[in-house]
């Protein structure tokens, strides 16, 4: 993976960029001109690397946009208990002047950034490089349209209503305010069927665009563009409209229109581009880990193109390293910022390899007698695809940055968007349906199939067999985006799409609360009832890695402070104050030395959000961006 290695020759070969207000202005000419550049494949190439080379700057992807997009949701949460600026991002109360974003190099401006490197490209092969006649320059052509499409997903996703740039910075647009998404939209589907006719399917590298990216990315888009949003409404972007969630009244974004396009281009992926699932879940996670096979023709599609000695994600999502360990080498803690919500453990089987991979509930330390698991209590449940433990070739070296390449896109979610398009009967009061339910359970079986053990393959099967109605198939693909994706951060943008944000997190907080009280699950359908009040652990230290097995938090294993399970070398659980206590009890998710004094509950104080997050879908634009642009940008929804 040394696409970083090479960005820094490309980065600057064009414009010097700056960042001056809410996007982009022209900077001095290099020593190379466009017809130099874009009439020669191995200049244009650099050029594309400096599209690249945006995500790694140290307040855009790397250490602000990734750390904060994308949770609080029903499965994914910040853990930490303190009111600050960082809980605001994530709790629906972020301001415009919030410290942590509004930056002259933050996310937003970091965007527009390779927004506007990406239509250098696109401008200057069009003109200079002969696409039509070379095809060559036409893969070159397709790869920045392709990243084009990404930037500006990853800008919708955060900030809602946003300006549209589709062509290079002159005086004349340095200033633009908002426009409405369905013009972006339009023209990302516009860019992303062009490039199909210039990219393969033979990308070598998961760092690097090619066609089942730019399919997969299609058929994302169609589901943001046709679904629900808050949005201002028609004509009243950057106005300060407070928005509203509703369906876009574009009839070239609703399903019907977009529906059958999507899922071509999603069963040419499954049908033509030689992907497919890796059999074995873990092993995937630890080569992500290791930074290993992440060699193009596999399952990941795209990673963010982190060097090996870049990039905060392992840093920041990882299991919990308090202190100095083996496996965090640094005084300071690291990992554990946020973590999957506790009662998604027990929303899989028994036998779902998912399960133990995904949702872990130790954290290391090192308490004098080596470097060890320990429980990390019922509240603090961490994303088990991140681990310190896994990076063997690559150790973590301390610092800032750890190397691993955040997962974009996998196979998997080419399935399960395949399936929930196919399904779906189209439109409110559409007349005809071209619903496949068929297709739809087959792609749901692989999901299955590779999440049950060999010894359950059979139940895979039979539970989707069972599903016929288009809300049971639906509501089956709800429930596998969450299994399978929990801890890559694509939950929330899902589920705005489906208008259920608030509600979906609401039904976690009762689920939670049911969990604590030892009821029955609504969500899970878990009895929680099941569980031990106390928790007892012990460890295997035959492996290189010591494992820690717990008992108590799995169904049927009801215990007392004073009887050990069977078999030897149970120690209980104790409290900071060193006493044998409950791991579950009344108190549970309560945190009474904080303002956030119930994370179980519903609205302010609770565990989710601190103002209704159907209103807040979106961060407010930077207000450092907006004084910048002249008075021509202004924030909507109420901020």
């Amino acid at each position: 993976m040394n696409i970083i290695k090479r960005i820094f020759a490309g980065a600057g070969i064009l414009a010097g960029l700056s960042l001056v207000s809410c996007d982009l202005t022209t900077g001095s000419k290099s020593t190379f001109d466009e017809t130099q550049v874009f009439s020669d494949p191995t200049l244009t190439e650099y050029q594309i690397y400096s599209i690249y080379e945006v995500f790694s700057h140290t307040n855009s992807h790397r250490g602000r946009y990734l750390p904060w997009y994308g949770y609080n949701t029903d499965i994914e949460w910040y853990i930490s208990n303190t009111v600050n600026e960082k809980a605001e991002i994530v709790r629906y109360v972020m301001s415009a002047n919030n410290s942590e974003l509004n930056r002259d190099d933050g996310p937003y401006n970091e965007l527009f950034a390779g927004i506007e490197r990406a239509n250098l490209t696109i401008s200057g092969v069009r003109k200079y490089g002969s696409p039509d006649s070379r095809p060559e320059m036409a893969a070159l052509l397709g790869e920045a349209l392709v990243m084009r499409a990404v930037l500006y997903t990853e800008l919708l996703k955060a900030y809602g209503e946003v300006p549209a740039r589709f062509a290079p910075v002159t005086p004349e647009t340095t200033y633009l305010n908002k426009s409405d998404r369905d013009i972006i939209y339009e023209q990302l589907l516009k860019d992303l069927e062009e490039s199909f006719a210039y990219l393969s399917y033979n990308t070598a590298r998961t760092d690097r665009a090619g066609l089942a990216l730019a399919k997969g990315m299609y058929a994302r888009i169609a589901l943001m563009a046709s679904g629900y949003a808050q949005r201002p409404e028609n004509d009243k972007a950057g106005t300060g409209d407070p928005g509203r969630i509703r369906l876009t009244d574009n009839p070239n974004l609703t399903k019907a229109a977009l529906y059958p396009k999507a899922l071509e281009a999603l069963k040419d992926v499954i049908s033509r581009s030689g992907l497919d699932l890796e059999s074995d879940y873990e092993q995937m996670w630890r080569d992500v880990n290791n930074m290993e096979n992440l060699t193009g023709g596999r399952e990941i599609i795209w990673v963010i193109p982190f060097s090996n000695s870049r990039g905060r994600w392992n840093y920041t999502f990882a299991i919990r390293n308090n202190g100095y360990t083996d496996w965090s080498p640094t005084d300071d803690n690291r990992g554990g910022q946020a973590g999957p919500v506790p009662y998604l453990y027990y929303w899989y089987k028994d036998y779902d390899t998912r399960r133990d991979v995904s949702c872990v509930n130790f954290e290391w330390e090192d308490r004098g007698d080596g470097t060890l698991p320990y429980p990390s209590g019922i509240e603090n449940w961490y994303f088990g695809k991140y681990r310190f433990e896994w990076m063997v070739d690559h150790p973590y070296p301390g610092g800032d940055n750890d190397g691993v390449k955040p997962v974009y896109m996998r196979y998997a979610d080419i399935l399960l968007m395949a399936a929930e398009i196919a399904n779906s009967s189209g439109d409110e009061n559409s007349l005809a349906s071209s619903r496949d339910a068929d297709y739809a359970r087959s792609c749901l079986k692989k999901i299955l199939r590779r999440a049950y053990d060999s010894a359950h393959q059979s139940e895979a099967d039979a539970e989707i067999d069972a599903l016929t109605s288009e809300e049971e198939i639906f509501n089956e693909i709800k429930k596998q985006r969450a299994l399978e994706f929990v801890g890559e951060f694509l939950r929330k943008a899902d589920l705005i799409r489906w208008n259920c944000l608030k509600t979906s997190m609401d039904a976690a907080s009762d689920e939670l609360n049911a969990l604590r009280t030892g009821a029955q699950g609504a969500i899970t359908g878990f009895n929680y009832g099941s569980l031990g009040d106390y928790l007892w652990y012990r460890y295997d230290l035959s492996g290189t890695v010591p494992e820690i097995e717990m008992y108590g938090i799995h169904a049927d294993e009801l215990t007392t402070s004073t009887t050990p399970p069977s078999g030897s070398g149970w120690v209980p659980y104790t409290n900071s104050a060193g006493e044998v206590s409950k791991y579950i009890d009344e108190d549970s998710f309560k945190s009474p030395n904080s303002n956030i004094t119930d994370k179980a509950a519903k609205g302010e104080g609770g565990g989710f959000y601190d103002a209704d997050p159907d209103l807040k879908q979106w961060w407010p634009i930077p207000e450092i961006s907006i004084i910048n642009s002249q008075e021509h940008l202004k924030n909507d929804y109420n901020y």
